[in-house]
């Protein structure tokens, strides 16, 4: 059983993520401040810390060094992506904003604590010798464009090439930048995510270029950017259809020179990043509408690897469902759990339009109704006629199972994630940021943070009515 250690001064925030974590399997530790931390534990014995960035005494940042290479989770109580920067520039393995959601929390943790083994310094040569096998590359998938997929990843990891990654929202877009990232000589230095959907267009040059002390109202004092923040390692950024053109145009300079300038300095700084860029949209087309720069479109397009979407993966839909199952029922503390031949019938058969995310939300969501070890079709809280199919009464000996539900009504069962998914994408065309957050009754701010964790974009200045 993993062994946790949280740092964190207020009590409530603590304790409240002890119990998060020891009710899904985890042995926990606590401490108040990094000087209470040293004095009750052995700090290098644990195998993962959370802890917060500002504590009495010492930062949070200070276990990084006394960990000794023990992963170092950090908590920050801002929002922006700033105040992670100088963490993950002294080692942190990652950061998260308070506050946190729990399944964020979790999958956080899940995701460290797994790759942890790949990246202790302690591998033999022999294993790092060894070629890469679809497991080793964190990516389920035995259909031939997947098996295409894994061939160029291999290929392309060890270079320093520019990739865009292209796939509909939930396909995995992240797990290959990250597979990228970690078979290549960059391996031990950071990878800094950015989804350029989720940063307010008045933020964005600031968070990923920094910025001098006063180069504007409330700049009290000079900040790294993200992409000085990625320097010798390798720099993601999601959804990058949604940059604005004047960032699009410092990105061309850090691909064109190798160099960045902070906003509201004079001096450029040299940087070696490599650059893997994603999207769902068709930045050709963009292009060719002025909504993205077609010089930045010809850098980022050096290397494209595409990902299916999941309704063209055949059989890897069961294998995806089948491992997500047992992962969510080991993160539960369940007991071994499989579908019946009806689930496994409709997981087939469904579409699955939101990919993979949706297909992981479904099956958490079954786990968590599911009273017996066999999980029935319409715990999925799949929308889906028995008709629609293309098959007979007989491959359901309880089709009963899977009462239809109206095409234009959500399911009963839908999650309050699903139904913000479908309200935001349904209406956000023809609707204001400021007129959704009102109709779903949250703030604006709210309605951010959502859309960054879902990975929902922004609809684009102009479209629709006016803001």
């Amino acid at each position: 059983m993993p062994h946790i250690l949280i740092v964190e001064d207020e009590t409530i925030i603590r304790s409240a993520l002890r119990r998060l974590l020891e009710r899904n399997q985890y042995a926990v530790s606590e401490a108040g401040s990094v000087q209470e931390a040293q004095e009750r534990y052995s700090i290098p014995g644990f195998d993962l810390i959370i802890s917060d960035l500002r504590l009495p005494g010492a930062p949070g940042t200070e276990l990084i060094r006394l960990a000794e290479g023990t992963p170092v989770l950090i908590m920050t109580s801002y929002a922006s992506l700033r105040s992670a920067v100088d963490s993950m520039k002294l080692g942190a393995v990652d950061y998260i904003a308070k506050p946190f959601d729990h399944d964020e929390m979790l999958q956080a943790v899940s995701r460290i604590l797994s790759e942890r083994p790949a990246t202790v310094p302690a591998a033999t040569p022999a294993r790092e010798e060894k070629p890469a096998s679809p497991n080793d590359l964190g990516i389920i998938g035995s259909c031939p464009a997947m098996q295409d997929l894994f061939g160029k990843i291999r290929k392309v990891a060890p270079t320093d090439s520019t990739v865009l990654i292209q796939g509909e929202s939930g396909t995995g877009k992240e797990l290959v930048a990250r597979a990228l990232h970690n078979l290549s000589r960059r391996a031990r230095a950071p990878l800094i995510s950015v989804n350029c959907a989720a940063i307010p267009e008045t933020l964005i040059e600031s968070e990923l270029f920094g910025h001098e002390k006063g180069a504007f109202t409330g700049a009290s004092a000079s900040r790294t950017g993200l992409v000085e923040a990625a320097d010798g390692g390798t720099l993601f950024l999601d959804e990058i259809g949604e940059l604005p053109l004047d960032a699009q145009a410092r990105l061309l300079r850090v691909l064109q020179e190798g160099e960045i300038r902070r906003v509201g300095s004079v001096q450029s700084q040299k940087v070696d990043v490599r650059l893997i860029a994603a999207t769902h949209r068709d930045l050709k087309s963009l292009a060719k509408l002025g909504q993205f720069r077609e010089d930045l479109y010809y850098r980022l397009h050096v290397i494209s690897l595409k990902l299916p979407p999941l309704r063209q993966r055949g059989n890897d839909v069961i294998e995806l469902a089948d491992t997500l199952l047992a992962r969510q029922c080991a993160r539960m503390g369940r007991t071994p759990m499989h579908f019946t031949e009806e689930a496994r019938q409709v997981i087939t058969h469904y579409a699955w339009p939101g990919n993979v995310r949706e297909l992981e939300n479904a099956i958490e969501r079954a786990v968590i109704l599911c009273e017996s070890e066999k999980i029935p079709a319409d715990l999925l809280g799949i929308d889906l006629e028995l008709d629609s199919l293309g098959v007979g009464d007989e491959d359901f000996p309880d089709s009963s199972m899977l009462s239809p539900q109206p095409r234009n009504e959500p399911a009963e069962n839908l999650s309050l994630e699903d139904y913000f998914q479908h309200f935001v994408l349904e209406h956000q065309d023809h609707m204001t940021e400021t007129e959704l957050a009102r109709k779903l009754g949250i703030s604006r701010k709210c309605l951010w943070e959502r859309r960054q964790r879902l990975g929902i974009p922004r609809r684009r200045t102009g479209v629709g009515s006016g803001s």
